[in-house]
């Protein structure tokens, strides 16, 4: 008997294999010390992120911006600039930037108020950091041949 699998299968599990070995270059330490670097001067953060379901939000997010850079590394492998990959990318990022945003949002309880700018720009830079990461990383596995 052989086995019948879908292309959609065989895809998934590739994209399965790629994903897990890009997250092993990654450390939990460097996770952490991210948000600390990028949310710990903000006047909400010193009860916020002493959630650890907080933390655990951003680490989220990180390790999908990070795949996500790291899968649109093959437009940069083929000589795009990393602006065209990064518009290419687009409504991914921001998505993942609203979700981080609303998120804290949402369990900081409205207190930012004035702070929500700058909140916002935090979550943008932080996302598009991990995603530049990724994206480095995607780069160097390609011109390495271990996609």
């Amino acid at each position: 008997m052989n086995v019948i699998t879908t292309f959609n299968e065989k895809r998934r599990e590739k994209q399965i294999k790629y994903e897990r070995s890009v997250l092993k270059e990654l450390s939990i330490n460097e996770l952490k010390k991210r948000v600390q670097d990028h949310f710990g001067s903000l006047r909400m953060s010193h009860r916020l992120f002493q959630n650890p379901g907080i933390q655990e939000a951003c680490y989220d997010v990180a390790l999908e911006a990070y795949l996500l850079g790291a899968q649109f590394s093959k437009f940069g492998t083929s000589g795009e600039k990393v602006e065209q990959t990064l518009e290419r990318c687009e409504p991914e990022e921001t998505h993942l930037i609203d979700t981080l945003f609303n998120f804290l949002l949402y369990w900081g309880g409205g207190d930012e108020g004035y702070y929500s700018e700058s909140l916002y720009f935090n979550c943008e830079q932080y996302v598009r950091k991990w995603w530049l990461d990724g994206f480095e990383k995607g780069m160097r596995r390609q011109k390495l041949r271990l996609h």
